[in-house]
Order: C-alpha cells, then sequence, then structure tokens
C-alpha cells in the first residue's frame, strides 16, 4: 500500500499533487550537477580545504559508527566523542574579540560584548564530519537538475528524498535545503526544555518527540507525499501540570496549496482541536516567550514572510562536533548557567557557511523585522541565526549545536539555544543528558501514529 492510499485510508489526504503547481528559478544544467562529483562535495559545498589551511577538505565526513572508532554504538544512546582529546587551540573573548571580527557572526560578537565575564569561545581543530547515506547523495544529484521554487518562492516542485538545490542561486533555494535536508526517515527523543530567568532559574519541561520524514525516504515520488514533507507529534511528560499535552503536525511542501496542519490535544478538556497558531511568530510550547514557532530546529515553516537574500559564503566560527555538550556524564546543573550555556562544554570549530539575510516583507508581520542565516554548506544545517527587533537592534542570537549522528549517519542539533540580549534570558531545547534515550533512530513508527485520532491515545499521563 502506497503512503498516499495509507492517508487516504486514515482520512488524512492533502491537497492535490504538486506537479501542477506554477515554479520559477532554473535549474542546474548538466556542467553544474558533474560538479558535484568533483570541486564540490555531494551536498554543494566546496570539496578543497581554504587557503590558510584551517579548513581541511572534506573526505567523506563520519559515515559509520566503525569509521567514528564505536563499532559497538546502538541508535539511542549518547554518541560516545570521537575526538576526545583534541585540545582547545585558542580562546577568544571580550578583550580579544577584536583579533578575530572576520570569523565571528554579528551574534557571537554581541554575546561577547553582553557579557565579558562569562561568555568565551574555545576554539578548536576544524573536522569535516558531515556525512549522510549514499542515496542521498544520488538523490540530491538527481534532482539538481530539475528541483525548482513555485510561484512566489513558498514551494518546491521537481524535487524528492534529497536537497534540491545543492548549488543555490537565491537565499530563498539556501532556506528551502534546510528545511527539506535530511533528518532521518523516523525517529523518538526524550528531550528537555529550559526557559532560564536572567538568574539561571528553570522549571525543565520534558518532551517525547516522535516523526517521520516521508520526503526523504527512498523510493518516494511527489505524488505519494500528497504534499506532506514531514510528520511531527510532540509530547510533554513533565512537569504535572503540563503533562500529557500532545503537539500534531504535518508540515507541507507547497504552502500556497495549504499551511502546515496543526492539532493539539489538552488532557484538561480532553480535546483534540486545530492549532493554526502554530505557525510564524506565536509563541513555542511552554517557551515562556523566548522562542516563536517558527525557530524550533533554527528555522521551520513558511518563508513567504521575508524577502531572502544570498549574501555568499563566510568562514565563520560555529558550535560543531558537539559530542561533548551531549554526553551522559553531564548533568544539566553543569551546563543550564546565568545568561547562556556553560561555555566550558561548548566546541567551536571554523567551517564555511552560506549567509542568508531575511527582511520582512512590507505589509507583513513579525515580531523580527530581519533574521540573518549562518548555514554549514556541509549539511545545510543552520547553526547561527540573528535576530532583530522593529528598531533594527539585534534581540535575541540562536546557536544551533552541531554533530554527526554517526549512527545514520546525518547532521543534526543535540542542542538549540535562543538568548535574549535585552533580557539576559535565554531558551534551551533539545537536552538529553540525563534522559534514557537520546535520538533513537530504529523506532517503530507508522503513519497510524501520527494521525489526528491518536492525539488522545498519545497524551495518556
Amino acid at each position: 500500500m502506497t503512503i498516499t492510499t495509507k492517508l487516504r485510508a486514515l482520512g488524512l489526504t492533502a491537497l492535490a499533487t504538486l506537479g501542477t503547481s506554477a515554479a520559477f528559478a532554473g535549474e542546474l544544467s548538466p556542467d553544474q550537477v558533474a560538479r558535484l562529483d568533483t570541486d564540490l562535495t555531494p551536498m554543494g559545498g566546496i570539496r578543497a580545504g581554504n587557503e590558510a589551511g584551517t579548513i581541511p577538505a572534506w573526505e567523506g565526513g563520519i559515515k559509520s559508527t566503525a569509521d567514528a572508532g564505536f563499532p559497538d554504538f546502538k541508535s539511542g544512546g549518547h554518541h560516545p566523542d570521537p575526538f576526545p582529546d583534541d585540545p582547545v587551540q585558542y580562546t577568544i573573548n571580550a578583550a580579544n574579540m577584536a583579533q578575530y571580527a572576520d570569523i565571528l557572526s554579528e551574534g557571537s560578537k554581541a554575546l561577547l560584548k553582553a557579557y565579558p565575564d562569562t561568555f568565551f569561545m574555545n576554539v578548536y581543530q576544524t573536522r569535516r564530519t558531515a556525512a549522510y547515506p549514499q542515496r542521498i547523495y544520488d538523490a540530491t544529484k538527481r534532482i539538481a537538475s530539475t528541483a525548482r521554487l513555485i510561484d512566489g518562492g513558498n514551494g518546491v516542485v521537481g524535487a524528492i528524498e534529497g536537497v534540491p538545490f545543492p548549488i543555490p542561486e537565491s537565499g530563498l533555494e539556501a532556506i528551502w535545503n534546510h528545511i527539506l535536508r535530511w533528518r532521518a526517515d523516523k525517529g523518538t527523543r526524550a528531550i528537555g526544555q529550559a526557559p532560564l530567568t536572567r538568574g539561571g532559574s528553570y522549571t525543565l519541561v520534558k518532551f517525547i518527540d516522535n516523526y517521520m520524514g516521508v520526503y526523504g525516504m527512498a523510493g518516494m515520488t511527489e505524488e505519494e507525499l500528497d504534499n506532506v514533507i514531514i510528520y511531527f507529534k510532540q509530547r510533554v511528560s513533565a512537569p504535572a501540570r503540563l503533562a500529557g499535552e500532545v503537539l500534531l503536525v504535518h508540515e507541507t511542501m507547497d504552502q500556497n496549496k495549504e499551511h502546515r496542519r496543526a492539532w493539539i490535544y489538552n488532557p484538561g478538556q480532553r480535546r483534540v482541536r486545530r492549532a493554526p497558531n502554530v505557525s510564524f511568530d506565536n509563541p513555542r510550547t511552554a517557551s515562556d516567550g523566548l522562542a516563536t514557532s517558527d525557530q524550533f530546529d533554527l528555522f521551520n515553516g513558511s518563508p513567504e514572510r521575508y524577502n531572502w537574500n544570498l549574501v555568499g559564503r563566510k568562514e565563520i566560527l560555529v558550535a560543531y562536533n558537539s559530542y561533548k555538550l551531549h554526553s551522559n556524564t553531564l548533568k544539566y546543573s553543569d551546563i543550564l548557567t546565568p545568561l547562556h550555556l556553560n561555555q566550558e562544554h561548548v566546541r567551536y570549530e571554523l567551517h564555511r557557511v552560506w549567509v542568508v539575510d531575511a527582511t520582512l516583507k512590507e505589509g507583513t508581520r513579525h515580531v523580527y523585522k530581519r533574521r540573518t542565516f549562518y548555514i554549514d554548506e556541509d549539511s545545510w544545517q543552520t547553526l547561527i541565526v540573528d535576530c532583530y527587533d522593529n528598531r533594527d537592534q539585534l534581540w535575541r542570537v540562536q546557536e544551533g549545536y552541531g554533530l554527526n549522528y554517526y549512527d545514520l549517519p546525518n547532521m543534526w542539533t543535540t542542542v538549540e539555544t535562543t538568548m535574549d540580549l535585552q533580557s539576559g534570558r535565554y531558551l534551551a531545547i533539545g537536552l538529553n543528558n540525563e534522559e534514557p534515550i537520546t535520538y533513537d533512530f530504529e523506532v517503530d513508527l507508522s503513519l497510524k501514529d501520527f494521525s489526528p485520532g491518536s492525539l488522545r491515545r498519545s497524551g495518556t499521563r
């Protein structure tokens, strides 16, 4: 039975297939596609290192648990650090930051200035560990000559399974690469979210997340997708006053046809209701107002409210190979400190990123007037976002702490933070150091687990 047939049987059928949508932007020529086997990586990164020798050549990344040095590692555990003995090469602080200004994002500079006594950046050897299954590389090459944006850029056609625009020509193409990048076919995770006060106090909110990334599944077609990229369900497991609340999202690919579909189950009311406000700048679940819905995964959802400018590639310091921050040898109290994470546990490396500047369209609204995205060239994982308020002041800084989940392999984040420079508060999500599982990519999930009717069962305390 196809995905489409199963969805129809469950009453989840989306709108018609994507092939009839008007499209714009050009596909890559055969000569451009051929570069993915020569000077560019299969994901479109520059294969060679930099001239200074501070960024090495990409040589395939960490492709397996054996490649990482842990052949017996099982999915769901805390991934051991392949580089535990790497020394700190240098440290950047408020006193010496001017010396490194060229390799710092505006957000990093602002954090160093705002918190001179506590915020610093330990810089390590750059290791280009990002890797994906060969089928994702093959799919990326296959669709590079067919993928295109729909009219207005609020969706993609001619693409399935791979990254649609490995050689982007616009900011919209780059942000769709982030949205559509492969993050495993399915998975579950137990995580914590902490909204910290300026003094460092917080109540930990715990989630159980499940998802199916149908866009990236092998052999999938656009018709079988029925316009759905990913199915996502999040259940609150603690604290007791919130436990049992469940959010369900069906993320759509052509958002001109239909924005994401979302439902919420409230255990107190014992009812399921549609949740159209789970989008854009509406507050994120249990975030205490510190993050918007579209800041989950650094950015998600429709890009329609912004103009997206592709600034180009840049070498900057980003949080990479964050295995220490992911370790079960740390407690949450070791990591969560006032103003920002405990920087002793954060590993920064110099990587090339795509810089995309998003400015709010005239006549639309969002709490962020401008956002600057720094997207890893080897994975299309966004790692830093600078968020500006309506006075054009840098307001919040998002940071994604990336690592390679080498049991797949897949480059993703372990923790994400949104740091508010005006209030001194911040939100951390993805904490799993004290949880029994991290990401279990072998979990048994099916489409029926993501039907609106499943929410009541999921919300049982």
